[in-house]
């Protein structure tokens, strides 16, 4: 019987990993990212004539410090212990060319922007360590661009009318459809319904990405459910496999915490009392989450609404809008379940981190402070976190004009209870029923999102349209943008297109 020989397909080969060889290696690479290249050598190190098994006591190069090294990885004296004015001795030699290959970089953080280091370092030739902090949010929901066996564009089932019913939404019956929401979050067969759905959702999301197919990648399960995360959900935007990276052994992954940085290069854990080795350090561990403007009077920010400031709501108010919620949606009442690599007190956003806030942005309609709802003089636009920036920025921004300019009032749907009015609404600047409604709606993040920034910010996914939906009823506009198909065709912007000219009809 014949044997048969597995062939193995490359882009490029090269032959020999001495200094030609591994600069060959490295420029390709540089040039070439997604190319695959073999790199043969009949010894068992790289090196070349510097190769483990050729050196002996006493060989030097005949080359000083500073003339035999490549010019984007010089030969400090503190990593070497070569010396100016010293001929290099061939052990050091060797150890140079090896560091060389293993350029290490350290990569902090699980979020989109860590995701993106960690490809661009691996895929440019560096040996990756990736340490997610074992008390942070753990690794982010990655999805690929096309879901579902029937390959749909993910962002498109995100404005999809029939899908934004499966999403608890305090504002949700903007989009007319009050009826099947009611059945779907308030009975207890819809909530069967809307688990069943969220399930295949996440169950999809698993399977494409197939996180158990190594050990290594097992380690970026998601600690939560893509339902309590919103905006957080990212895309697997790159050419190629992100997860090759990972079986291939260019990508360790860590779930830890750094405690120290050592003057050596040492990156030392806490969890495991590990010592990482580094060349670079990059955390990709978010934003200043407050502004570095300076508002006047101090106590001017509670008016604003801001969320490092004192709550512009009453007390008694928050609660009531906390109980009220959780009556209408009895899902978000739910304790997370944290998955297998998460510690057991695992807690979304603790109160210890820097984008935590004492309330979330009280904002009518998330642009307004309540304060100034009469004088018209103040809005807040960008505070949503959302897949759609574009889409909301442009109608937020017609809004703002409209209400600036006395073009517009705002009604509120929701009726505030006798027992809040009397008394509890500060100060009795704008309407109670709008003040209430405004609770509502910057409560609800709090129990919607809290896997991503509803504690602070509106952040949503599914919830953007009827969102959409009650800003454009406050301007008097068409909501529907659709015909007859409004319920089963995802929206886009070429569904909004001339909007400010509709209005100024």
């Amino acid at each position: 019987m014949g044997s048969s020989v597995e062939m193995e397909s490359v882009d490029l080969v090269i032959v020999g990993a001495g200094w030609s060889g591994l600069s060959a290696l490295k420029t390709y690479h540089e040039v070439h990212p997604t190319a695959r290249i073999l790199l043969l050598d009949s010894a068992t190190t790289i090196g070349g004539v510097w190769a483990a098994h050729r050196l002996y006591k006493g060989l030097k190069s005949n080359n000083m410090l500073g003339t035999y090294e490549y010019s984007d990885f010089p030969m400090d004296s503190a990593t070497f212990g070569v010396k100016p004015g010293e001929h290099i001795p061939g052990h050091v030699l060797h150890q140079y060319l090896n560091a060389y290959k293993d350029r290490k970089v350290v990569i902090y953080g699980g979020t989109k922007s860590a995701w993106d280091a960690v490809h661009t370092a691996a895929t440019s030739g560096a040996n990756v360590t990736w340490i997610i902090r074992s008390t942070g949010h753990g690794p982010t929901w990655m999805s690929p661009p096309y879901v579902t066996p029937l390959k749909r564009w993910f962002e498109k089932l995100l404005t999809t009318r029939l899908l934004t019913w499966f999403s608890p939404c305090i504002w949700g019956d903007a989009d007319g459809c009050s009826g099947i929401r009611w059945f779907l979050h308030s009975t207890w067969l819809g909530r069967k319904i809307v688990n069943a759905f969220w399930a295949v959702l996440t169950n999809d999301l698993l399977t494409l990405n197939n996180y158990d197919g190594h050990e290594e990648t097992k380690k970026l399960k998601p600690w939560i459910s893509p339902f309590w995360v919103a905006s957080g959900l990212s895309i697997l935007n790159y050419e190629t496999d992100f997860y090759s990276l990972i079986r291939e052994g260019k990508v360790r992954v860590v779930i830890d915490e750094i405690m120290e940085l050592t003057e050596d290069g040492g990156i030392s854990l806490g969890d495991s009392g590990e010592v990482v080795q580094s060349e670079g350090l990059i955390c990709a561990t978010g934003w200043e989450a407050t502004p570095n403007m300076e508002f006047r009077p101090a106590e001017i920010e509670r008016d604003l609404g801001f969320p490092w400031a004192e709550d512009y709501l009453a007390t008694p108010m928050v609660k009531r809008a906390d109980q009220e919620i959780l009556t209408r949606f009895p899902k978000l009442r739910e304790s997370l379940s944290v998955g297998v690599n998460a510690k057991e007190d695992y807690r979304p956003l603790a109160k210890g981190a820097p984008a935590t806030a004492k309330h979330p942005f009280r904002l009518v309609r998330f642009m307004v402070p309540a304060a100034f709802m009469k004088e018209r003089s103040v809005a807040v636009l960008g505070t949503p976190m959302t897949v759609n920036t574009p889409l909301i920025a442009q109608v937020q921004a017609l809004w703002v004009a409209a209400f600036m300019g006395d073009g517009m009032g705002v009604k509120a749907r929701e009726t505030c209870p006798e027992e809040l009015k009397k008394g509890l609404l500060t100060e009795g600047e704008v309407d109670g029923d709008v003040v209430w409604e405004m609770a509502l709606h910057t409560q609800f993040g709090k129990y919607r999102c809290p896997g991503g920034f509803g504690k602070r910010n509106l952040d949503t996914v599914f919830d953007t349209l009827p969102y959409i939906d009650l800003l454009l009823q406050d301007l008097g506009l068409d909501w529907r943008r659709k015909g007859s198909l409004k319920w089963l065709e995802p929206y886009g912007m070429e569904d909004y297109k001339g909007l400010v000219e509709e209005w100024l009809k």
